[in-house]
């Protein structure tokens, strides 16, 4: 009973707002803590077995629904369903106020969305990623002594995805005007009382950002990082919001049309002043983008890619996000029983793990942009029989630590053009092997949207985290996403860095159909974590019944035997993280196993289950059910939901 007082009370005063200085005011909320420890402690055990009960209650509605990752972003949706707009412009109004506030992306990042279009019955994507500029080669970083493109500053950059995909996104799926989309943006852009995290991200990274003058001018006002609740201006990024919806406004005026009006929005920022502002201010620092590489800039509606797991549609995007590792891990796992298994046993989490391992190492050898050769194997990689051939390479009794990437060539009538490449890989990713490496501290956010309607979207946008390099006087942090390429085709043929071309990214949300109708909507942030934690979620619904709320809550586990998507791309072999609900007899078995595990220090009490945004929909009732996950950091607090 104490132990779930103890949890209750530090998850109730875990907040983005009030984390630090916790316990002070934990006395305040003990005689809500105690009820609520009472009535959960009756309804029956917390967190034990499958059927989780959770801290936080579902969010439920039948008109519209917004879940992210800010509580000021998730209210700008909001307000655009209030106005009218559908969840294609709700995702929109959330996307712009999210990248104004800071702690996770700026609008030089990338976007990545799934949208469910009810009048064509179809799951569409979003390729919202920005292009490797011109200089940017193997070579040139080779010749500074990097082994992989930098995690900071100018040049980790590509260019901007985030302006242009919002815009295609409201221009072929959306209602409104970019004026009332970007409006809750640019009030926030004027002044918001800033939180305590973000506030608190800006002093810790006061060293890095004290470099760039921009990026100081910015995010220390004064000289200081800007203190809990300072109404904090960003004058120069409520200019550049400003100037792409007057551009907007003026071909209106001029009797364009309101996709045409869009389009000019989306030449003022790629190809006019803002544009050239960027540039700029970019090679100021030291930068490669040019004009030319901004006008190239292609953002894309796409097809997603898709495999039935016992009767469910998952739709991911492809293979320039990892997203297809999750679709390779569930044609593997409709292989095996894991019902029967039961949940988070550690027969159940070795043969999950097992499974995640094959999926990653095809990920870290096959996967890259698909718009620049070589074309990747997606068929072979997606192919149920290829499946069939890697379950087999499991062993029920232990882990193993020299996963390989299998050949899925001849399951698409090919022969694979890397051969030599992949009898040499594992040597190769050897010499990425680590141990102890620090956490990664990086910045992407979640959000989902539905609509009566039947509009669904689903987006994880990400890129231009503190300490972002601002570009000029734009507002506008840049991407750091040239770190996930690789300089050497050795690790990878598929994703070796040229100008043009787009870095395999982590970024991925997340779609589920049943019966041709939207069953799930979800996403997480967290890099290589993303797909681990959403197979689990999708399985503890799937497999084990539980509601939406639930599984965004329940314990989970990770592994890092994948190369790192960032910085140092390292391996580590055998490596599992564990929630700390799970119980000390599964920590040893796994042990017994050959993994090196850990149990989790993030979350409140080590709670290990993600910063979950999701969407559930009873078909019957047609009703919404919204579901936030614990607080988990370093890659983000609360999620946040408000519905009708």
């Amino acid at each position: 009973m104490w132990s779930l007082l103890n949890g209750i009370s530090a998850y109730s005063e875990y907040t983005r707002e009030g984390r630090r200085g916790m316990s002070s005011r934990i006395t305040r909320h003990l005689v809500v803590v105690i009820l609520i420890g009472v009535i959960v402690s009756l309804a029956g055990p917390v967190l034990a077995g499958y059927k989780h009960n959770s801290y936080k209650p579902m969010l439920m509605g039948k008109e519209w629904m917004a879940v992210a990752g800010e509580p000021l972003a998730a209210m700008a949706g909001a307000k655009i369903f209030v106005k009218g707009g559908n969840a294609v412009d709700a995702a929109a109004a959330i996307l712009a106020a999210t990248c104004v506030m800071h702690d996770s992306l700026s609008f030089g990042g990338e976007n990545q969305a799934l949208i469910f279009d009810p009048n064509r019955n179809k799951v569409f994507g979003i390729n919202g990623l920005g292009i490797a500029p011109t200089g940017a080669t193997p070579e040139f970083f080779i010749n500074k002594g990097m082994a992989f493109p930098p995690a900071y500053g100018p040049l980790a950059a590509v260019t901007p995805g985030t302006p242009g995909s919002l815009i295609q996104m409201v221009a072929e799926f959306g209602t409104m005007s970019l004026k009332d989309v970007l409006q809750p943006a640019i009030d926030l852009a004027d002044g918001y009382p800033i939180e305590e995290q973000t506030a608190q991200i800006y002093a810790e990274n006061k060293g890095e950002v004290e470099k760039w003058k921009y990026s100081k001018e910015v995010y220390l006002p004064g000289g200081r990082a800007p203190k809990r609740g300072e109404i904090f201006v960003q004058r120069d990024l409520a200019n550049t919001l400003r100037k792409m919806v007057a551009a907007e406004q003026e071909a209106l005026a001029a009797g364009k049309s309101r996709k045409e009006a869009l389009q000019a929005a989306h030449d003022r920022f790629y190809k006019g002043d803002i544009a050239l502002e960027f540039v700029r201010g970019s090679k100021e620092g030291g930068g490669l983008i040019t004009m030319q590489d901004m006008a190239n800039t292609k953002l894309l509606v796409e097809d997603p890619v898709t495999v039935n797991y016992r009767g469910y549609d998952v739709y991911k995007l492809t293979v320039w996000t990892q997203g297809p590792v999750l679709l390779q891990a569930l044609n593997i796992l409709e292989n095996f029983d894991l019902k029967a298994m039961g949940h988070n046993t550690p027969q159940y989490m070795h043969t999950v793990y097992q499974a995640m391992n094959l999926a990653y190492a095809d990920r870290d050898f096959y996967y890259g942009d698909p718009y620049n050769p070589p074309e990747e194997p997606v068929k072979g990689l997606l192919s149920k029989e290829y499946a069939k051939e890697r379950a087999r390479l499991i062993d029920p009794d232990k882990n193993n630590p020299k996963a390989v990437p299998g050949d899925p060539y001849p399951f698409q009538g090919g022969t694979n053009p890397f051969k030599d490449l992949l009898a040499r890989w594992h040597s190769s990713a050897e010499t990425l092997v680590a141990e102890n490496v620090p956490e990664l501290k990086g910045g992407t956010t979640t959000l989902q949207t539905a609509d009566s309607k039947g509009w669904v979207v689903s987006v994880t946008p990400s890129g231009g985290w503190p300490p972002s390099y601002i570009a000029g006087k734009t507002g506008i942090g840049m991407s750091q996403r040239m770190q996930s390429f690789v300089l050497d085709q050795k690790l990878n043929p598929y994703n070796v860095l040229v100008p043009g071309k787009r870095p395999r990214v982590t970024l991925t949300p997340s779609m589920a159909l049943k019966d041709g109708k939207p069953f799930l909507s979800f996403s997480l942030p967290g890099g290589d974590i993303q797909d681990q934690f959403l197979l689990q979620l999708f399985l503890n619904v799937v497999e084990f019944g539980m509601d939406v709320q639930q599984p965004a809550e329940a314990p989970k586990f990770e592994s890092f035997q994948m190369q790192s998507s960032f910085s140092t791309h390292e391996i580590q072999p055998g490596r599992l993280v564990l929630d700390a609900r799970i119980p000390k007899a599964t920590f040893d078995a796994m042990a017994a196993k050959g993994y090196k595990v850990k149990y989790a220090k993030s979350g409140v009490n080590g709670e290990h289950a993600g910063a979950v945004t999701a969407i559930a929909f009873d078909q019957e009732s047609g009703t919404f059910m919204g579901a936030t996950g614990l607080p988990d950091p370093p890659w983000g607090g609360s999620r946040y939901g408000i519905a009708w």
